[in-house]
């Protein structure tokens, strides 16, 4: 099955010179706002590989989704203690006052 068939707008840019139609593709707000979303997907794609999802060495169908389950547990718990240590950076910050400590 094409992926034209499945997907409403394709985000992916034409590749080499592109003509009118698809340069006016590209321009409207519906694509370029699908695009910025593409972007953030592929980040989190990239992030689960640092998580070691990119070689699974569990065997078969439902070793592989228990791996990308435990991959994304891991991811969201890595993300949540990022956003507990900023929070208590901000709130030291808060607590020192606007003077720093002279270097």
């Amino acid at each position: 099955m094409p992926i034209k068939e499945l997907l409403k707008t394709l985000v992916l840019p034409k590749k080499g010179r592109r003509s009118e139609a698809d340069k006016a593709h590209a321009s409207a707000p519906e694509f370029i706002r699908l695009r910025r979303q593409h972007s953030a997907l592929e980040s989190a794609i990239n992030a689960l590989g640092v998580q070691r999802l990119d070689q699974c060495p569990d065997h078969g169908i439902d070793g592989f989704k228990r791996y990308v389950a435990l991959a994304i547990a891991a991811r969201n718990i890595q993300r949540l203690g990022a956003v507990l240590r900023e929070q208590a950076q901000q709130q030291a910050n808060r607590r020192r006052g606007p003077y720093q400590k002279a270097a």
